[in-house]
């Protein structure tokens, strides 16, 4: 059973070893219900100069969120130490069980080929694909095709008219060309970034506007709305 390391260096071997594993391909087969999992983190230490994050996780109409304390702090590449069991714990919070996860990270576009996309896949046993703003090491080309070592690892994909292309990367069980069709297929709103993966950014960062104070009396968050398409996501 994969599980989370607790050092930079337990982290590293073991994000090879990840690498090095072929997983049984993820066949996409409809209907299939997409879920997402993201991390927000405080604006301002607590009273303890510690910082603390909130997970969310969305499957369908299943909603999960948890508050957690932050141990490592941001570095590209590590980001397993930093939100690692957190997002895993968001997600076995869920009544219900996505099919694939959309994780706010990357997959095989990483320093050591097993980004958190792929490392949180493994430990749920869960298809991951990633979806980033920007490549990590992986050098785009003319194509838009995210390219590591002469393997395509991912993919610009353009979810929208006249909007800045998205990064979608090949994870745990999925490769590039699933990825893609996943994410274009719950993209279907007029924001960029795919649909379960918007929703569960508006939970996390709601979750923390609440418990840093800053949202006014009497307010209540207003979900953006979940369009059905690929199957149930």
């Amino acid at each position: 059973m994969t599980r989370w390391a607790r050092s930079r260096e337990g982290l590293e071997d073991l994000q090879r070893e990840l690498a090095r594993r072929s997983p049984e391909p993820w066949v996409a087969r409809e209907p299939y219900t997409v879920g997402a999992v993201f991390a927000a983190f405080s604006t301002r230490a607590d009273r303890s100069g510690l910082e603390r994050g909130w997970a969310a996780a969305v499957a369908g109409e299943a909603r999960a969120e948890l508050a957690f304390s932050v141990d490592a702090p941001y570095e590209p590449g590590y980001l397993a130490l930093r939100e690692g069991p957190a997002l895993e714990a968001a997600v076995r919070a869920l009544a219900g069980r996505p099919d694939v996860l959309l994780v706010d990270a990357t997959g095989r576009d990483h320093p050591r080929g097993a980004g958190l996309a792929l490392h949180l896949g493994a430990v749920l046993d869960l298809p991951t694909v990633g979806v980033t703003d920007r490549p990590l090491v992986a050098t785009p080309d003319a194509e838009g095709r995210l390219l590591l070592g002469g393997r395509e690892v991912g993919r610009l994909v353009r979810t929208r008219p006249g909007a800045r292309p998205v990064c979608v990367h090949a994870a745990w069980r999925t490769d590039v060309e699933t990825a893609c069709r996943v994410v274009l297929a719950c993209a279907t709103g007029r924001a960029r970034t795919p649909e379960p993966l918007r929703l569960a950014r508006f939970l996390a960062r709601s979750a923390r506007a609440r418990d840093e104070g800053r949202l006014p009396p009497g307010w209540r968050p207003v979900e953006p709305r979940l369009s059905r398409a690929g199957g149930d996501g």
